[in-house]
Formats: structure tokens, C-alpha cells, sequence
């Protein structure tokens, strides 16, 4: 183990820090232990109440396994359609971001953050639910949260065993735990993502969500503000 790790710190010092970047790199584009660091919309996917369903018998997770099958294909596919790259599915939950001017046609990578989880909201109300109705399954609801700034995206792991990509930042930090600041049904933003959002965007669709988070500005040290987006596609064609 210490022969391990004393090679491990060896390569640290060999490889340096994270190099800037314009696009989310893939698995096979980094080295373990190599980052890539550029600005990113960071959303986190997390299903409500689902840890509460009856998942004892081989019929009740057989009947969860295909809810979250059928939910994650299109949510996994969404996130794609936005250009979207999705790191992991944490259970009852993913983690997915946008790069600057990515998707096609390319956007903002905020706006395309925010209309993938608009197109989730509605594909979930009009096509996932009335499926699990019909089959006589409680239906689904979820929260979503964003935020956006310098991240960098890094290969952990163990060479020929398990690897993963793995977003390291505070925005992405920050986006994990404003999860627990939104209800059922929600998409809440970050401070910098509201910014980053079209002007008439933030006017028409943005509340005030939380003042106090916990989090300040380490300049200023004004409270890192967050939004609840209220807007929603009326329907999806």
C-alpha cells in the first residue's frame, strides 16, 4: 500500500494541475488523475421519495427496476438531445453538464441547461406518468438543481479495474446541496446560472428562492443567492 501510494504521489507531482479546456472531454481522452478545467452548467437530477417505495419482495424491485429503467432511458437521452454529457446515475438520481456554446444548434450552456430540464419536467408529466398510471404504478416526481462556473472534469480511479469522469468544482458542489432546497417538482439555480441565463429568461421566470445558503461571495462577502425557475413548456410536440 505505501509503495502504492508513494507512486501515486509521484505521479501528482509529475502531471501538474488540471489544463484549461473548451470541450467536456470522454473517458478515453484523459489520463487517470488528469483533469480538464472550463466553464460548465452543472445539474443535478434527484428523484423525490423514491428510497420510500416497497423495494423488498423480487416483485416490487423488479417493478422499481423497471420504473427507473424507463425513466432514466429519457432522461439519459434529454440531457444527451441538449448536448449534455451525463457523468453518473447516482440510484434515484443523475448528474449531467453543459459546456459554453455546445448542443446543436450550439447555445449558451445555461439556456440549454435549463431547457433540458424543462423538456424533462414535461416528458415526465405528459409521456412517463401516464405510463406508470396505466400500469397501476405510483408516479414519479423529481427536483432539479443547476449551477454554473469553473469545473474540472478528471478520470479517478484504478487502471483496468473501476474509472470513472468525476466533475471537481464549487459549482458543482454547490449544485449538489441546493438540492435540498427544492421541492418536488422544482428547478432551482444558482446565483451564477440565474446570471447566465437570457435577460428576459431571468425577468419572466426567476423568483427568489433562499438569501442565506450558507455560501458567500469570497470577494465580497455577499451571500451566494438562490432562484426557484418557474417557467415550463406548456406542452411537448
Amino acid at each position: 500500500m505505501r509503495q502504492r501510494i508513494g507512486r501515486i504521489l509521484q505521479r501528482i507531482g509529475e502531471l501538474g494541475s488540471a489544463v484549461d479546456g473548451r470541450v467536456i472531454p470522454d473517458e478515453d481522452g484523459l489520463l487517470l488523475g488528469v483533469g480538464r478545467r472550463l466553464p460548465l452548467a452543472v445539474m443535478f437530477l434527484d428523484i423525490s421519495g423514491f428510497s420510500a417505495r416497497p423495494s423488498y419482495t423480487a416483485t416490487e424491485q423488479s417493478v422499481n427496476l423497471q420504473v427507473l429503467n424507463l425513466f432514466f432511458t429519457e432522461m439519459v437521452r434529454i440531457a444527451e438531445d441538449y448536448g449534455g454529457a451525463v457523468e453518473k446515475n447516482t440510484g434515484d438520481g443523475l448528474l449531467a453538464y453543459f459546456e459554453e456554446n455546445g448542443g446543436t444548434p450550439p447555445a449558451p450552456a445555461v439556456k440549454r441547461a435549463v431547457a433540458c430540464a424543462l423538456t424533462m419536467m414535461a416528458t415526465n408529466d405528459y409521456f412517463v406518468n401516464p405510463v406508470l398510471r396505466g400500469s397501476g404504478v405510483p408516479e414519479l416526481s423529481f427536483r432539479i438543481s443547476i449551477d454554473y462556473g469553473p469545473v474540472t472534469i478528471a478520470r479517478l480511479g484504478a487502471p483496468r479495474r473501476f474509472n470513472a469522469l468525476v466533475a471537481i468544482g464549487t459549482p458543482a458542489n454547490f449544485a449538489s446541496k441546493m438540492l435540498s432546497n427544492a421541492q418536488p417538482g422544482e428547478i432551482v439555480l444558482g446565483d451564477q446560472a440565474k446570471r447566465k441565463l437570457p435577460l428576459d429568461w431571468q425577468l419572466q421566470f426567476t423568483q427568489l428562492a433562499l438569501l442565506h445558503t450558507d455560501w458567500n461571495y469570497s470577494l465580497t462577502g455577499l451571500p451566494y443567492t438562490l432562484y426557484r425557475y418557474t417557467g415550463r413548456w406548456n406542452t411537448l410536440v
